[in-house]
């Protein structure tokens, strides 16, 4: 059997920018190019709202969705998974939350419109057991199961050398599919996506409580007229 590839997701990126309400629509450009015998030189525009790779740490890459300047921007971390030709199967997204009870952290994984749903989806790291997740919802780019992590997923996987998914094909519903996440640099990006995600709320507190203080203003302003 074989699985169409899968768009690069931001899905779960995109949801948690939502939470952010960060101001996504513009478009962020640098200054103007310097120019060279009197014609300007090209250069990249920073389009706001896109997904970008902020850092890599092993196998793991960092992505974020860019937001204006002075803005927090939601990031994930990000693993692409292939088959054994190295044909793309499924996504791994992994992103931080705030650490206030039993899930640390929770994950998305993107697996190809023409999967399996009733089995759900299964997770284990090396050879350990397996646990079982059901798919939340598809869409035209795949279908989309959300993992809660506790403090003991997010250890294991820290120690382990690989995450194996397992899904059925629709095509083929006497088959099970197992392709795998491989878990270098997992620890360093983690700690690295947790850094980002205190900076990030650290900075939307920051700019409520402003907007908060020149809301106060203008009203005292206000009354005093």
């Amino acid at each position: 059997m074989s699985f169409q590839k899968s768009p690069r997701a931001g899905g779960v990126a995109g949801l948690v920018a939502g939470l952010l309400a960060l101001p996504f629509g513009a478009l962020a450009q640098t200054e103007t190019a310097p120019a060279e015998d009197g014609l300007p030189l090209g250069q990249q525009v920073e389009e706001v709202g896109e997904t970008y790779i902020a850092e890599t740490h092993g196998d793991w890459e960092i992505r974020c969705i860019r937001a204006e300047e002075g803005q927090p921007e939601p990031c994930q971390l990000y693993q692409l998974l292939v088959d054994e030709n190295g044909g793309a199967v499924a996504e791994f997204n992994i992103f931080d939350l705030p650490d206030e009870g039993q899930v640390v952290a929770g994950a998305t994984i993107v697996t190809p419109i023409d999967t399996l749903l009733p089995p759900g989806i299964r997770l284990r790291v090396d050879e350990g057991n397996w646990s079982e997740f059901p798919f939340a919802f598809c869409q035209p780019i795949g279908c989309f199961a959300r993992l809660g992590l506790t403090q003991d997923n997010i250890a294991s996987f820290r120690a382990g050398g690989r995450a194996v998914v397992a899904l059925v094909p629709l095509p083929a519903p006497d088959q099970v599919v197992q392709v795998e996440a491989s878990l270098s640099g997992f620890t360093a990006g983690f700690a690295a996506l947790e850094e980002r995600n205190t900076a990030a709320i650290t900075l939307f507190e920051q700019l409520r409580a402003a907007e908060g203080n020149a809301a106060g203003d203008e009203a005292e302003g206000e009354a005093e007229e």
